[in-house]
């Protein structure tokens, strides 16, 4: 991360911190990723995201139950309790049903929008709508050169770009000649990107199409290149999810190959530890679900903007051995 990005995510911190409190009581609360979120109108309570006059929408392409997208939700529904705001928490991978929601987010006369857009161009005109209607929106983890052209406030996310570019400098660092980048939904251009940048620091790079909906077929389909090609010696998975089947595959295929990953879970963690993957690439999503709840607060109370027509950036970080262990305990309660 170049200084003065990080001297502008700080400053966001900062105001996250001077509105809602320390960050770390959200942390000790623990999970709470599958508490329901109300859907309907109105200031009544929510139990997953607090009560209040400020409702806030959040819309993501993630899938229920998915690690990643429940610290996303908890992130949010830990600023919406600290904040006394209404946050309703909704995802479908679809492109057009995550639009459907969006617009009936509009409908209701939300106060705030959090969208991610991994499609950006199937979610534009809904977005677009939002802005027209006097709707805040932020967007989060993907789609952060659309966002300023679509009418959002600011985007909450890594640089896919600037993450892969770290991946692959590392992978290179750590003497691999040949990279295995695993792509695992089809038409999420932040994937292509991780893989772009990837190739950009390491060089010698392809790329497998999988399927992490059909997660024994990834494997397999992983599996399969390694033993194709004994050359490749990293596995550069885009999803904790893919990179546990990969882990799987590589031994199954007696290669020599390392695995990275992007993401964080209980599983990568203990696989860093023993070894089985080098480093995990950490967005910090729990920020991705708690910033944008702030920074919505901020704007309709004060008239607050933050990132100055640039994206607030919560990664690249890495984990590896060096800090595993004092990660490991955040991971555990749904925070990191």
């Amino acid at each position: 991360m170049t200084s003065d990005r990080f001297v502008k995510f700080k400053f966001a911190a900062k105001i996250a911190s001077v509105a809602a409190g320390a960050l770390v009581l959200a942390a000790c609360s623990g999970p709470q990723g599958d508490q329901p979120s109300n859907a309907g109108g109105g200031t009544a309570p929510t139990p997953g995201g607090g009560s209040g006059s400020l409702r806030v929408a959040v819309v993501t392409h993630g899938s229920a139950g998915d690690a990643f997208w429940n610290v996303v939700k908890n992130g949010a529904e830990a600023a919406g309790r600290q904040l006394g705001a209404q946050v309703d928490y909704k995802s479908d991978g679809d492109p057009g049903a995550q639009a459907k929601l969006i617009d009936n987010a509009v409908a209701q006369k939300v106060d705030g929008l959090v969208v991610s857009m991994a499609n950006p161009d199937a979610l534009r005109t809904s977005i677009e709508n939002a802005v027209k209607a006097g709707i805040p929106v932020v967007t989060i983890n993907s789609g952060e050169s659309k966002s300023t052209e679509f009418g959002a406030i600011t985007h909450v996310g890594q640089s896919e770009t600037i993450a892969g570019e770290g991946a692959g400098k590392r992978l290179k660092d750590a003497g691999k000649t040949k990279m295995l980048c695993v792509i695992h939904e089809a038409g999420n251009i932040g994937q292509n990107q991780r893989c772009d940048g990837a190739k950009s620091t390491f060089g010698n790079v392809t790329t497998l199409q999988v399927d992490i909906n059909n997660p024994t077929d990834a494997q397999s389909r992983i599996k399969g290149a390694v033993q194709a090609d004994p050359s490749v010696d990293a596995v550069l998975a885009l999803n904790s999810q893919v990179a546990a089947g990969a882990v799987t595959a590589i031994k199954g295929a007696s290669s020599k190959a390392q695995v990275a990953t992007f993401d964080l879970n209980t599983d990568v963690v203990n696989a860093i530890k023993s070894g089985d993957i080098l480093f995990a690439v950490d967005q910090q999503q729990y920020e991705q679900g708690y910033l944008p709840i702030v920074f919505l607060k901020l704007y309709k109370e004060n008239a607050n903007t933050v990132g100055g027509g640039r994206p607030v950036l919560t990664g690249p970080g890495f984990v590896d051995k060096s800090n595993v262990d004092t990660i490991a305990p955040f991971t555990e309660k749904g925070t990191r």
